[in-house]
């Protein structure tokens, strides 16, 4: 028999089923379908993460308090809600004596609920210095930023975000306002531009930022700090800077063995990596989970062609008779159901598609993510048109052979 007979057979088989067909191919649809879309997703936020931490600023190093033991998964202590208090002034004074370091910004966070008038909200704060601006790419849309000056002088002035702006004053000018933070009043001086929900998912549209002197000594009442921001200067090396640090903070802790670090550094490409990796095991754990639905489909499947080879045993007795060979009869049930799962997955990937598309659209115009964008790896659409072949090879092997073991004389006298 050649090829085109057995194409043409095969098509004829799966045509001549038109409702059972379509509903055998459903478990694939689904399938890759999910699997599609979960993968579209995961790129999206993948991309989307990244270039949040890239829009942070550039060259950047972060210190925080506490140790992390384990792999580089591992947060750092202070990350987990445990407070601790070794990252302080005398680390800052040490820091700002390094020549590779361009400049840096030590900050402290806190919650409290920002009142105007008789509108209220509950905020995020963070204390800091003038180069947390620069560091962190803050840039100030409206009014100005705090000086040197405010900090030493610990006057209670605030930048807010553009979204806390529109929050507490609607229409109204902010600059110049007085709101209250903890019952302690601040006047707004500077609105930030937009910027959305950072890579570690703070609203960053919604932060007050005020100087460090005032949060530290009366909204929080402490002497030490959460982290540190530190830019390098260009013409060192990222990884020589990050060592220069490690060495300082070492001499300041007074640290001789490196096991005993109660600090944690991390560059920029350290939390790309980080983040890279919790979202690239997320969407696999989720794709795997997707994935099961594609081997109910294949079994689904081998059923249905289990039927079909018992619905057309007099056929297969008639073609056998004829002449017809057994890796012909295997080789006509093995396209039916690589048609039923190649056209299945055809059908998934544009559905899977269409759907990655739509979300994106949905979370970039209406759920507040303008850096959203629409992605559709390569390996997707590999892995489409490979689990398509695979599922319809293996799930139609067994009903093949079954049908080609078919006796001529049985089959023909079969009911």
């Amino acid at each position: 028999m050649k090829l085109t007979d057995a194409v043409r057979t095969a098509y004829e088989g799966v045509s001549n089923a038109k409702i059972r067909s379509l509903l055998t191919m459903l478990g694939i649809v689904i399938g890759i379908a999910s699997v599609m879309l979960l993968m579209s997703i995961g790129a999206s936020a993948k991309a989307l993460i990244i270039n949040q931490v890239q829009g942070v600023g550039s060259n950047l190093i972060f210190v925080v308090p506490g140790a992390t033991k384990g792999s580089q998964l591992s947060a750092p202590q202070s990350s987990l809600g445990i407070v601790i208090k070794t990252l302080v002034e005398a680390d800052i004074n040490a820091l700002k004596q390094e020549p590779s370091i361009k400049r840096l910004a030590p900050d402290v966070r806190g919650g409290a609920r920002m009142v105007f008038e008789d509108k209220d909200t509950q905020v995020t704060f963070e204390g800091s210095t003038p180069d947390f601006f620069g560091i962190r790419n803050f840039n100030v849309a409206k009014g100005a930023a705090f000086t040197e000056q405010d900090v030493t002088g610990a006057s209670r002035v605030a930048i807010i975000g553009s979204q806390l702006a529109t929050d507490l004053f609607g229409a109204r000018e902010p600059i110049g306002k007085i709101v209250r933070l903890k019952d302690i009043p601040f006047r707004i001086i500077g609105v930030l531009e937009q910027k959305g929900v950072g890579a570690f998912g703070i609203d960053q549209d919604s932060l007050v930022i005020i100087p460090m002197s005032v949060a530290q000594k009366q909204l929080l009442g402490i002497n030490f700090y959460n982290s540190v921001s530190i830019e390098a200067q260009p013409q060192y090396d990222i990884n020589f800077v990050k060592d220069r640090i490690t060495k300082i903070m070492r001499s300041s802790h007074r640290i001789t063995n490196p096991d005993k670090d109660d600090f944690t550094i991390r560059t920029q490409a350290d939390v790309l990596s980080l983040l890279g990796n919790i979202t690239s095991v997320m969407t696999a754990f989720l794709t795997a989970i997707a994935s099961i639905s594609l081997i109910v489909g294949g079994i689904g499947i081998m059923n249905i062609m289990l039927v079909s080879v018992m619905e057309r045993t007099k056929e297969i007795g008639l073609r056998k008779a004829l002449g017809a060979k057994n890796k012909e009869i295997i080789l006509q049930f093995l396209l039916e159901s690589l048609m039923l799962t190649m056209v299945g997955g055809i059908i998934g990937t544009v559905l899977g598609g269409s759907l990655s598309y739509v979300i994106a659209y949905v979370i970039k115009n209406f759920g507040g993510q303008a850096g959203w964008i629409f992605m559709m790896p390569a390996s997707a659409l590999i892995l489409s048109a490979t689990v398509s072949t695979v599922t319809g090879i293996v799930f139609g092997l067994y009903p093949a052979q079954q049908a080609a073991k078919r006796s001529p004389v049985e089959a023909l006298r079969y009911e």
